[in-house]
């Protein structure tokens, strides 16, 4: 089922992504050489109780953290360690929040000091992409309009769209229907609708599209040892266009 969400639950659910945003800027001004995933890990776990809010994640289908921290060639669910940062690393990190019953989510992938151009080139098509996903979600058009400008984007640049992993719908669950993939043709699948509520989140390679899961069952890297970034906002279908919610002071703003 796709549910609608009238105006009191998108209210909500702004209010949990507004969370998720104000928490990836306080991790942003820290990652820097020489620093842990798990000190990120910490000060996320440290944000959220001083928010009064529970990071989604911790728990949840069994993932042992708050955060997820993927570095390099891990796509997504890297689990937070004594890892240490090194200049010239990708790091992706993603962030739910389960805030009165309803949830937010989002990442984004930040270079840690004198990247490679081609990490450099990865992130902004990545990021990229994503909005070139979120501007088709508009009342009237098909869900596959979305993956069809994500693939599109990645692909002119010479980069890969990972297809074993997509977006969501979310909501008063972290994962809903529908799912939103990052490839595929135009003009498939369901009707958007106003109201609509979902997570779009475009994970990209520099090589081969092809993943694997690592020994400890939940992160995915790429089977090449490719690069890979990931960018995600939670947004709303309305009459006005798509409206970001993990964005700071942005609610009454098109994409």
């Amino acid at each position: 089922m796709i549910y609608l969400r009238s105006d009191k639950e998108i209210a909500e659910i702004e209010k949990a992504c507004k969370i998720v945003a104000e928490i990836q800027e306080e991790l942003k001004k820290i990652i820097k050489p020489g620093i842990t995933t798990n000190y990120l890990n910490e000060s996320a776990e440290r944000e959220a109780v001083k928010k009064k809010v529970k990071l989604a994640f911790k728990g949840y289908r069994g993932f042992p953290e708050g955060i997820c921290t993927s570095v390099n060639d891990e796509v997504v669910h890297g689990i937070p360690s004594s890892r240490i940062l090194k200049a010239g690393d990708i790091i992706s990190i993603d962030i739910g929040i389960l805030n009165n019953g309803y949830y937010g989510d989002g990442a984004f992938t930040v270079g840690v000091d004198g990247i490679s151009s081609v990490a450099d080139l990865l992130m902004r098509v990545t990021e990229k992409a994503l909005y070139c996903g979120i501007d088709e979600a508009r009342v009237g058009n098909r869900l596959s309009n979305i993956s069809h400008a994500i693939q599109k984007h990645v692909e002119s640049d010479g980069f890969s769209v990972v297809r074993d992993l997509v977006g969501h719908g979310i909501g008063r669950n972290l994962h809903e229907e529908p799912q939103i993939p990052n490839f595929g043709p135009p003009n498939r699948g369901p009707r958007l609708r106003e109201g609509m509520v979902m997570a779009i989140e475009p994970m990209v390679a520099s090589g081969d599209w092809k993943v694997k899961i690592l020994n400890n069952g939940w992160t995915v890297a790429t089977e090449d040892h490719s690069l890979s970034a990931h960018f995600e906002h939670t947004l709303v279908i309305t009459t006005r266009g798509p409206q970001i919610l993990t964005k700071l002071n942005t609610r009454r703003k098109n994409a």
